[in-house]
């Protein structure tokens, strides 16, 4: 689904990306308390608002990810969606580069041959387009910001969408009135389609988190991440084969060299996670002293840790 959402922007012309952006943000918030209502989770709101630092990190975090959503309707449906789509894929790197600036993480070297060589993909990219790819770098240091925020706040996927597009809320609403004051609003005046379709933004939103939530529970990790690759993968594709969009030499060279960084970042997680698993297999209750690592197993395996939510 979030492959998919470049086909879906583009059918609420002839609204601007601004008034998308606060449709979105405004029914966005319904359709999670509609979720919410049906589930019964309501406990973590009020603890939330007992917790005034964390209830300011969702406002960061909620500033962050309307500028990421904003940046995003605008590229698909001003022509770059081969540019967004990068966004997404160096958005891996940006995430590490941010670790060890802010966090003070240590990179093993393939990290940082990865990191390397997404940096000089950016300098070819830059090259190709006559200007740095600033909607990708956007997207991708936008969503990266968005990510340290939420690992910061740890709520639920569903829980965050709902306290961030709550704090979203009013200046959406407010934007909508001004823009109806003002005789510029497309919603009750293109029809009742396009009114659905907008309302619709919010379901766009909120459904891919609720079935990548439902997801997190039921499949490893390891697999999760790598399916995320999909959506950034489907995204290059229809920016070429749909939207037709120019890939001359040079952004096929800065897209190679990006994808060579994600094959090293993914092949040395896929191996440090190998390597972690043999050692709790090693390590766990009833292991006999030189035991192989193979021949020792969990004697109660629990269940997978749920991922952080993402929204796109």
């Amino acid at each position: 689904m979030w492959g998919l959402v470049p086909l879906f922007w583009p059918l609420l012309k002839p609204a601007g990306a601004g008034e998308i952006l606060a449709h979105r943000m405004a029914w966005s918030l319904v359709f999670v308390a509609v979720a919410l209502l049906f589930v019964r989770r309501w406990a973590w709101a009020g603890e939330l608002l007992r917790q005034p630092r964390k209830l300011a990190l969702v406002t960061v975090a909620a500033a962050v990810i309307t500028v990421n959503w904003g940046v995003y309707i605008w590229a698909v449906n001003s022509g770059h969606v081969v540019e967004a789509s990068l966004g997404y894929f160096i958005n891996p790197l940006v995430t590490i580069a941010i670790g060890v600036l802010l966090l003070k993480e240590r990179l093993r070297p393939v990290q940082w041959a990865a990191v390397g060589t997404g940096f000089a993909a950016v300098v070819v990219l830059t090259v190709g387009y006559g200007r740095p790819p600033w909607i990708s770098l956007c997207l991708a240091f936008s969503f990266a910001a968005y990510g340290l925020v939420k690992k910061k706040v740890n709520l639920g996927g569903v829980e965050s969408l709902a306290a961030e597009t709550a704090i979203q809320f009013l200046p959406a609403l407010g934007y909508l009135v001004w823009l109806s004051a003002h005789g510029d609003a497309t919603f009750g005046t293109e029809g009742a389609g396009h009114a659905a379709l907008l309302a619709a933004t919010g379901l766009v939103t909120a459904l891919p988190l609720v079935c990548f939530g439902a997801a997190a529970i039921r499949v490893p990790l390891s697999t999760l991440g790598l399916l995320q690759y999909l959506a950034p993968v489907f995204q290059f594709l229809l920016g070429i084969l749909y939207f037709h969009e120019e890939m001359p030499p040079e952004r096929w060279a800065g897209f190679a060299l990006v994808w060579v960084a994600l094959v090293l970042l993914t092949w040395n997680a896929l191996r440090t996670a190998r390597r972690n698993a043999r050692a709790l297999r090693a390590a766990a209750p009833g292991a006999a002293p030189g035991a192989s690592p193979e021949a020792v197993r969990p004697l109660r395996p629990g269940p997978t840790p749920p991922a952080p939510g993402r929204v796109r």
